[in-house]
């Protein structure tokens, strides 16, 4: 092209008096014209998915792209570093920031963010996720306009305390003590367990305990109380009567005589109880007493109220069920006492 210009201007100008000066400048003006032609670029600038073409005589993108009136916000992600040299024929893409709110620490950061998700965008801002937190919306969520996001601090504890461990009372039936008293046979000494409980807090606040582990350190001894189990039956006269039970009792007299056993004196068994024993009436003392064996075992010790003490040490035809006889020494001792209704206690 220039050997051209050159041919057309010795043609038609090589003989006038300027022609020198005429001929320099053109030269110039082919020089310049060609440096501009080939600074030139024509590059497509992509924004958020939206594509425009632009010529530019930048050297960098960053100037070109602000001569072209487009922003690059400090939080805006580019494809191609700013500050790189501009070729022709490439393509820039740009994803704007976004408004997002961040909740954290007790703390609303309002920030921009070009970030794809929520992950990226927490590590971009620099704010610390330990794996326990909790983040609304999940960390792969899309990062948009006026998204809020919650982070959880969540913080696990487990705390060891030693506590006491009770000791069980145990009762004891003592048959040696009257009913209604009791008595300390062996004090009781608390135990210690060490318990482990994992507390969960959520920035800061507890919203949850859980025993995970209880561990007996010093077992507990335990107290041992003597309940008094023996019944005692005071009469109106006389020293209280260990019984181990009462009987209701249809109580009749008899005597040795004829009438009461068919037997006269001179007969061996005269006076002579079913256990072989002489029948006795003692007052303060033992006397002999007729029962039903199937009732109250021969040999048995008895307190009969209105008679007083007494064993079963005989037996009789008509003495069945919960019936008794009680030996008298004499016919008008028996008569004197008739039928009575008593109650018989099984001295202890």
């Amino acid at each position: 092209m220039v050997e051209k210009l050159k041919g057309y201007f010795k043609k038609y100008f090589s003989n006038g008096p300027n022609a020198k000066y005429i001929y320099l400048t053109l030269i110039v003006l082919i020089v310049f014209v060609v440096l501009i032609s080939s600074a030139r670029k024509t590059i497509t600038v992509s924004i958020d998915g939206k594509d425009k073409k632009i010529t530019t005589l930048s050297s960098t993108y960053k100037s070109a792209l602000s001569n072209n009136g487009i922003t690059v916000g400090p939080k805006d992600k580019t494809t191609i570093s700013l500050d790189s040299k501009v070729e022709d024929g490439s393509k820039i893409s740009i994803k704007k920031a976004v408004n997002v709110q961040i909740a954290v620490d007790g703390k609303k950061l309002d920030i921009k963010s070009a970030e794809d998700n929520i992950e990226k965008m927490l590590q971009a801002e620099k704010i610390t996720i330990h794996q326990s937190d909790k983040i609304y919306p999940s960390k792969s969520s899309t990062v948009n306009e006026g998204l809020k996001v919650v982070v959880t601090r969540v913080e696990t504890k487990d705390v060891k305390e030693v506590k006491p461990l009770d000791y069980a009372t145990v009762v004891k039936k003592d048959e040696d003590m009257e009913q209604g008293n009791n008595k300390v046979v062996q004090e009781g000494k608390a135990g210690e367990k060490e318990t482990l409980t994992r507390v969960v807090y959520e920035n800061g606040k507890e919203i949850s305990r859980k025993v995970i582990s209880e561990t007996v350190k010093k077992q507990p001894v335990q107290k041992i109380v003597a309940m008094g189990a023996l019944n005692v039956y005071t009469p109106s006269r006389g020293a209280s009567i260990p019984y181990t039970t009462v009987m209701r009792m249809r109580a009749t007299g008899y005597t040795s005589d004829y009438e009461s056993t068919g037997k006269s004196p001179g007969d061996p068994y005269f006076g002579i109880t079913a256990t072989g024993t002489v029948a006795k009436r003692n007052v303060g003392s033992y006397s002999s007493v007729a029962v039903d064996p199937r009732v109250i075992p021969l040999g048995t010790k008895l307190y009969i109220e209105g008679y007083g003490y007494a064993v079963a040490e005989d037996t009789g035809g008509a003495i069945k069920g919960d019936r008794v006889d009680l030996f008298f020494d004499s016919s008008s001792e028996a008569d004197n006492w008739g039928v009575r209704w008593v109650n018989v206690y099984l001295v202890k």
